[in-house]
């Protein structure tokens, strides 16, 4: 990685110069062209902000309520996109399904409710993946409908990896896509933001008008075409993604053979544990963490690869 910012170009960019990285997780992504962040709360805001300029306003976005767009980026879905709030409590604890969709959506367009514009899904949450061909359900879904979907794919970089689908497969669906190249791939800064080319052209903008262009952008890309090219690796056999996988297995064992019980199954590199089932309050595991020398921040253990 430091390999890699050292050789970085210092050139000035501008924004309608996409770099080599951009075209080539277009491509792998199965979509026309791709903007790169600073994060990813930046490429979420990006894209719903894009959507609710592209679409007549008011409107509402239909998201998980667990999401990390609702919870994790201070407000920016109402502040900069604009749009209602239409949250979806998955009916089966692990992730929305096509009748949640149906039993949440607003379709009618009358005086009283705001019609649902873009639907955000986040794949995976807490390490639990949306199987692909119900995604693809609620994509087809929402294209009959002319509602845009948005996927927060953040570290979809996992789901490949895991073997639930490709990149390709999940993010054609899809009307945008934000993925990052810190979650996981070992990268300090980045996101990237995919979708068509006048969708991207708008996101353009919106990344201007909100301060995120870079005049010399390179040290970050380079970090991050490092991370894609030798952590991801294609996501095949070499990947070194694999190895947080396992892992995560072997630390689900240990839990769960000393009794505890788990919050989610394991599929990725997230071990999410029940600590109220095991009577621990999240402070005093936070504190037993600091006693033994570990840095605990909450119930969810992630297994980050740190070449």
């Amino acid at each position: 990685m430091l390999r890699a910012a050292l050789g970085a170009s210092l050139a000035d960019a501008f924004d309608e110069s996409p770099s080599l990285l951009e075209y080539q997780v277009a491509e792998m992504t199965g979509h026309e062209d791709a903007l790169f962040l600073i994060s990813g709360t930046m490429a979420n805001q990006v894209a719903l902000r894009t959507h609710t300029t592209l679409t007549q306003p008011p409107m509402g976005i239909l998201v998980d309520q667990r999401s990390h767009i609702l919870h994790k980026e201070c407000g920016g879905m109402v502040a900069l996109g604009g749009g209602l709030i239409q949250s979806i409590i998955p009916s089966n604890g692990l992730y929305i399904t096509l009748d949640d969709v149906h039993r949440c959506i607003v379709l009618k367009d009358d005086f009283y409710c705001a019609t649902t514009r873009v639907i955000s899904l986040e794949n995976p949450h807490c390490g639990t993946i949306i199987p692909l061909e119900e995604f693809r359900a609620i994509a087809r879904y929402a294209r009959s409908h002319d509602v845009k979907v948005h996927l927060d794919g953040a570290r979809m970089w996992e789901v490949h990896v895991a073997g639930a689908g490709t990149l390709k497969d999940y993010c054609s669906e899809v009307d945008s896509v934000s993925m990052c190249f810190t979650k996981g791939l070992c990268a300090p800064a980045g996101s990237i933001l995919i979708g068509n080319k006048a969708f991207m052209r708008q996101a353009r903008k919106v990344r201007k008008s909100i301060g995120g262009s870079m005049r010399q952008p390179g040290i970050n890309i380079a970090m991050a075409a490092a991370g894609l090219a030798e952590v991801f690796n294609s996501g095949g056999e070499k990947s070194l993604l694999k190895r947080g996988h396992i892992l995560a297995q072997e630390l689900k064992d240990c839990w769960v053979g000393n009794g505890g019980k788990l919050a989610m199954p394991v599929e990725t590199n997230m071990v999410v544990l029940d600590l109220d089932a095991a009577a621990i309050s999240e402070e005093d595991w936070v504190a037993g963490g600091k006693q033994r020398g570990l840095i605990l921040r909450e119930h969810r253990l992630v297994i980050h690869c740190r070449e």
